[in-house]
């Protein structure tokens, strides 16, 4: 990466819109958006890579090219991936993408979308 160029990260969790069960997706979805503004707003160029729950997703593929894109300082997995007993195969299988895709990357987490700039600020130089 040219020290001119800003950093990317790579931001992979769940769409909110895809995500199965009685509630409102948008409160969540306004979170990211707030997030992805903080990266701006820092000059470091940030995307979202948003699996889906309900089946319709080639998670492979779809993460494996958002990993392919870019070579990316941060790769930060949200807490939606994490925080549920339900979602550990889906986990394992992202992590295993990072480490395959974008070997190079560090890997942060974050505990809500609001701290996502936060968690890939702890790995960037």
């Amino acid at each position: 990466m040219d020290t001119a160029d800003p950093p990317r990260v790579l931001v992979i969790g769940l769409d909110p819109y895809r995500v199965p069960g009685p509630w409102d997706p948008e409160p969540v979805a306004r979170a990211i958006e707030a997030g992805l503004a903080t990266f701006a707003a820092h000059g470091v160029e940030a995307e979202t890579c948003l699996i889906g729950l309900d089946g319709s997703d080639d998670v492979e593929a779809l993460v494996g090219r958002a990993l392919r894109r870019h070579p990316w300082a941060c790769v930060t997995i949200g807490g939606g991936l994490r925080h549920s007993d339900d979602q550990v195969e889906l986990l394992e299988q992202v992590v295993n993408l990072v480490r395959r895709h974008a070997p190079d990357a560090a890997i942060a987490f974050n505990s809500t979308p609001a701290t996502t700039y936060e968690a890939a600020a702890r790995w960037m130089a």
